[in-house]
């Protein structure tokens, strides 16, 4: 019996069906970055260098983990180790990290620039208070080493988790093999934008086709060069030396025959050029408003209990307000663009939302459009949102409780796969006479995202606080499916971040 004690005690002899004690472990997606050339840039400026790693981990890398539910395990000098149980949370958070820093360097010069490498990976590892261990481990920090700057590299186990519930594109690196892992791992680039690797196809095929015409100019233009400096039946004499001119013998010794007058070149005057007169300064463009719809104010009851973040439904009252019909499309966007108020323009059709705009992007339009028309043009907020998407129902959408084909812009609303939103107003309007309050784009409001609705105002107003990370969207978009196009359906994002599927309404109080 003491021998038995003995061998338990110092862990021999233990029944494997024995709980195990101490060393924890989970499934977990792990998030790890690193700064490409850390040590050159420390070479360049140390106390620069330092601090701004240190703001960035504080204002963006933090945040940006709490933000999407993971948890900052350590920092490991200029990187970080990050888990998360939700692999989607986990690559959106690395997605968000890398694009606020394209915006934090666009001011630089590129010798200055601070870019991350991040990988990630799932596996199951050991958990301890201020580490984490396992092959799950080293498989994200060898896809962090062997990623490019500025890109998220993910693992196989990654890609077919999120495949399908990510706006993303990804293209395939092919099977890895990875410094002590015994099998090989399939790795995969993210592409925020998931039209980016057909675009970047194209516009390599592009560049080798104007290549290719450029030399064929190039060839054609010295052979037309040639064909005017040798005129055709001199073109054989200039192959052999030119023969002397006839020579006339007389008392006067020997001279040259005179040439004659046909032959001999005779200056062209300079033509004359009248210079054209400037063109009439063009007239500014007039502002486009978008059609706004007045809405009645009322009484709803907010949020469902479909989802957490919808809990708990609660009565909200809200003043009467008019809210923009449609979403704000590429033209009037491009209105705004032309005068140097938003920061980018779009090209394409201009008749379909405008997409890929951050909140930060909506504000600056607002702010332009109000200051341009004196009228008091903002973002509606979340309340308002809901109720103008409603039309007055309380159903789970606003035609019914079951999805109808051809009522929302949203992936498995309709057969066909599309790669923009639908032209704006294809598809039905809701009682009030709103387009795309359902699919389409997702929608920017004034809110501050917060994970359920526990203190929310009752009166209609934004929720808000002073730098908040990240704001309400509504509406799901064409890309997402029909649970997201639910009036009640909500989601956050962060700020200063665009997105493929991001567009925007505006609205204005009455």
């Amino acid at each position: 019996m003491r021998s038995e004690i003995r061998d338990i005690s110092s862990g021999r002899g233990k029944d494997p069906a024995t709980p195990r004690v101490g060393t924890p472990r989970r499934l977990a997606a792990i998030v790890v970055g690193d700064i490409c050339g850390y040590s050159r840039l420390m070479e360049l400026d140390e106390e620069e260098t330092h601090a701004r790693v240190k703001r960035i981990e504080r204002d963006l890398i933090e945040p940006s983990i709490t933000e999407h539910d993971g948890k900052l395990v350590k920092r490991t000098g200029d990187g970080f180790i990050a888990i998360f149980d939700s692999p989607v949370e986990a690559v959106r958070c690395g997605i968000v990290i890398q694009q606020s820093m394209i915006g934090r360097n666009a001011a630089l010069p590129k010798s200055s620039w601070i870019e991350y490498r991040i990988g990630v990976n799932l596996g199951d590892v050991i958990i301890e208070p201020n580490d984490v261990f396992g092959d799950g481990v080293n498989i994200a920090a060898r896809l962090e080493g062997i990623a490019d700057p500025g890109q998220v590299y993910i693992s196989g186990g990654i890609y077919e988790q999120i495949k399908h519930k990510l706006v993303c594109g990804y293209e395939s690196l092919g099977d890895r093999k990875i410094k002590n892992i015994t099998d090989p791992v399939r790795v995969y680039r993210v592409l925020p934008d998931p039209a980016a690797f057909n675009k970047a196809r194209k516009r390599r095929e592009h560049v080798l086709i104007v290549s290719f015409c450029a030399i064929l100019l190039a060839l054609a233009g010295a052979g037309v060069w040639y064909m005017r400096a040798y005129p055709r039946g001199e073109i054989g004499n200039q192959a052999s030396a030119p023969a002397a001119p006839p020579q006339e013998t007389g008392n006067a010794g020997t001279r040259s025959a005179p040439v004659p007058a046909a032959k001999q070149a005779r200056p062209e005057p300079a033509p004359v050029v009248t210079p054209a007169p400037p063109p009439p300064p063009a007239p500014p463009k007039p502002v486009i408003e978008p059609v706004m719809v007045p809405l009645p104010g009322g009484t709803f009851a907010m949020g469902s209990n479909d989802d957490i973040s919808e809990k708990p439904i609660h009565q909200v009252t809200i003043k009467p307000f008019a809210i923009s019909k449609y979403p704000v499309s590429v033209r009037e966007w491009n209105a705004c663009a032309a005068a140097n108020a938003c920061p980018f323009l779009v090209t394409g059709r201009d008749d379909i939302p405008v997409t890929d705009v951050s909140w930060t992007d909506a504000k600056q339009f607002v702010a332009w459009l109000a200051k341009e028309t004196q009228k008091a043009f903002r973002l509606p907020s979340e309340a308002e949102w809901e109720y103008a998407a409603r039309g007055g129902t309380q159903t789970k959408y606003w035609w019914g409780d079951q999805l109808q084909p051809g009522m929302a812009n949203c992936k498995n609303c309709t057969d066909a796969a599309a790669e923009q939103p639908l032209k704006l107003g294809s598809l039905k309007p809701n009682p009030f006479g709103l387009y795309d309050m359902g699919g389409g784009v997702n929608q920017w409001t004034e809110d501050c995202w917060h994970k359920n609705y526990q203190g929310a105002p009752q009166n209609g107003a934004p929720w808000v606080e002073n730098d908040c990370v990240s704001h309400v969207i509504r509406s799901g978009s064409w890309k997402n499916d029909a649970r997201y196009v639910r009036p009640a359906s909500r989601d956050g994002y962060d700020t200063n971040v665009r997105y493929p599927t991001h567009g925007f309404r505006i609205a204005m109080s009455s």
